[in-house]
C-alpha cells in the first residue's frame, strides 16, 4: 500500500544573501527534533528529498531512536560550492537552531558541512534542554566513517546465516565509495569473496578481487583505475553489468533506483542488501520477493551514519568513554540494531506474503511509544 502521509513541513530554499535552489523536508518531529543529510546533485528533486526524509523517519523508528526524519536537497553540479554552502548556511540557520540537524549525503562533504555550520553559527555540542557534548562534532563523527559499511556488512552476514548459508559467499558490490569499500573489507574479513565491483565507469569482475588491491587503485570518489588492474580482471562498460556477475549476494551502495522493474530479471544473486538510500524501486522489491529472493532494505541495513549522528544529537552516546572505546560502542550499537532488525524482518517474511517491512515498522512504532 502506498504511504500517503504528508511531511510535518517542507521548506523551499531560494537563498539568503545569495541564490540557491533546494528544499528541506522534515518528515516527522520527535521531541521537537529531526535530522538527516543534505544531498547535492544537478537532478535532485523535491519528491526525492521527500522520499529520503521518510526513509530517515523509518530508520530512526526501526533503531528505536527518539528523533524524527528530515532531509535536505540542493540542485547544483558542485561548482561554486563555497558560495553555495555559505548561502545554504545562512538560509537554514533557523532550522539548525530550531532542532533540525542537517548533515552530509551524496555530493556534500564534511568540509561543506563545516562551512554551513560556521555560516549558521551552529554547533551541535550545545542545545537548549540537553546536556552539552564534551567534544566537538568533527572529533566525534570523523572516526565513524566506516560505520555505515559496518552496518550493511552485518545485515548481509545476518541474512546469509538466516538463509542457512555457512560457506563462503560470492559477492558483488555496486558502488565503491566509502560505504562500498567498507562493506567489501567487512565481508572479505569474514571469509566471503568479492567477485565483482561496479563504479561510475562500469564493472570489474574476477573469480576473486582482493579488496586491498582494489582499494589501492581507487580514488577518493570511488573510481577504479583500470590501467592498474591485473590482466585477468574482466572489464565491462555495459550499463548494469554488475547484475550479470554470478554471485550469491549483491550489495547496492551507489545511486538511487539502481535496481528497477526493468533490470531485475537480470539479477543473479539470491540476496540483495541495500547500502544506499532508495537503492531499489518498489516494483523491483516486489519482483525480487516474487522470484524467491531476499532483499534487506536500506532503512534496516544502512543506518550507521544516520544512527551515529542521532545518538550524539539525542545525547545517548556515553561521551565519558575514551575515543577508541566510544567508537567501538557506536559500532557495536549499530551492529546490534541492524542484526536484530534483519532477523525480525526475515522472520516476518517467512510467515506472510508481500512486504514484511510495514509490520516490523508498526511493531517498532508501538515499542517506541
Amino acid at each position: 500500500m502506498e504511504d500517503t502521509q504528508e511531511p510535518a513541513f517542507t521548506v523551499h530554499l531560494n537563498g539568503s544573501g545569495g541564490t540557491i535552489k533546494g528544499w528541506v523536508v522534515v518528515d516527522t518531529l520527535v521531541d521537537g527534533l529531526a535530522m538527516g543529510g543534505v544531498r547535492m546533485t544537478p537532478g535532485v528533486t523535491e519528491e526525492e528529498v521527500r522520499g529520503l526524509a521518510r526513509d530517515m523517519t523509518d530508520k530512526f523508528t526501526l533503531a528505536g531512536l527518539r528523533i524524527g526524519g528530515a532531509k535536505g536537497g540542493i540542485v547544483s553540479d558542485g561548482s561554486n560550492r563555497e558560495e553555495t554552502f555559505h548561502t545554504f548556511g545562512r538560509t537554514v540557520k533557523p532550522l539548525l537552531h530550531g532542532g533540525i540537524h542537517l548533515g552530509i549525503d551524496m555530493g556534500v562533504t564534511s568540509a561543506d558541512r563545516a562551512v554551513f555550520f560556521t555560516e549558521a553559527g551552529y554547533d551541535p555540542r550545545y542545545r537548549l534542554g540537553a546536556p552539552d557534548m564534551p567534544i566537538d562534532w568533527r572529533t566525534y563523527y570523523e572516526p565513524l566513517i566506516d560505520v555505515t559499511g559496518h552496518g550493511v556488512g552485518v545485515a548481509a552476514v545476518t541474512a546469509l546465516e538466516a538463509r542457512g548459508r555457512t560457506e563462503s559467499a560470492r559477492v558483488v558490490v555496486q558502488g565503491f565509495g566509502t560505504v562500498g569499500r567498507a562493506v567489501a573489507r567487512f565481508l572479505e574479513d569474514r571469509g566471503h569473496v568479492i567477485v565483482g565491483v561496479a563504479d561510475i565507469e562500469g564493472t570489474v569482475s574476477a573469480d576473486r578481487l582482493p579488496v586491498a588491491d582494489l582499494i589501492a587503485v581507487t580514488d577518493e570518489f570511488g573510481r577504479i583505475d583500470r590501467s592498474r588492474l591485473p590482466q585477468h580482471v574482466a572489464l565491462s562498460a555495459e550499463p548494469d553489468a554488475w547484475l550479470d556477475v554470478d554471485a550469491d549476494l549483491l550489495v547496492l551502495a551507489a545511486q538511487k533506483y539502481a535496481l528497477t522493474a526493468e533490470n531485475t530479471h537480470r539479477l543473479r544473486a539470491g540476496l540483495v542488501v541495500e547500502g544506499a538510500n532508495l537503492a531499489s524501486s518498489a516494483s523491483a522489491k516486489e519482483k525480487v520477493a516474487a522470484s524467491g529472493g531476499v532483499l534487506v532494505p536500506g532503512v534496516i541495513a544502512n543506518i550507521g551514519g544516520a544512527a551515529s549522528a542521532a545518538l550524539a544529537v539525542t545525547r545517548v552516546v556515553p561521551f565519558g568513554l575514551a575515543a577508541e572505546a566510544r567508537k567501538a560502542w557506536v559500532f557495536d550499537w549499530v551492529g546490534d540494531r541492524v542484526r536484530q532488525n534483519t532477523r525480525d524482518l526475515l522472520e516476518i517474511a517467512v510467515g506472510r506474503a508481500g512486504d514484511p517491512l510495514p509490520e516490523l515498522l508498526a511493531a517498532r512504532r508501538k515499542a517506541r511509544r
